[in-house]
């Protein structure tokens, strides 16, 4: 057992996560499982295996496209969206419209 139930529920309270005991146990498992499977591909003898330089086909990387007409040229063009989208806003003055709060910043409402 790579991983004790007191870093699964540290982990968790970093991330700000709620987990009952069943879901500690469950994802400790669960981690402890990857780890010993990256221990087996850490066996695994890579002598021979040349390091990936590129992932895109070279052609691309070169700036020919022939190779992959899928790929195109990045186009700015304008998006004059906020119009359409505050005529349908509640509270909206251009260019922004108001939201409820979905952030809790730890105040009592209206101070």
């Amino acid at each position: 057992m790579k991983i004790s139930r007191e870093d699964v529920t540290k982990v968790a309270a970093l991330a700000h996560l709620g987990l009952s005991p069943s879901e500690v146990d469950l994802y400790r498992e669960q981690l402890d499982a990857i780890l010993t499977y990256i221990d087996k591909l850490k066996e695994l003898d890579l002598t021979n295996v040349e390091p990936m330089a590129q992932v895109l086909h070279g052609g691309v990387a070169s700036g020919a496209k022939e190779g992959h007409p899928e790929l195109r040229e990045d186009v700015l063009r304008p998006c004059d969206m906020a119009g359409h989208v505050l005529a349908g806003a509640a509270e909206a003055q251009t260019p922004f419209f108001r939201v409820p709060r979905v952030i809790a910043t730890g105040e009592a409402e209206g101070e």
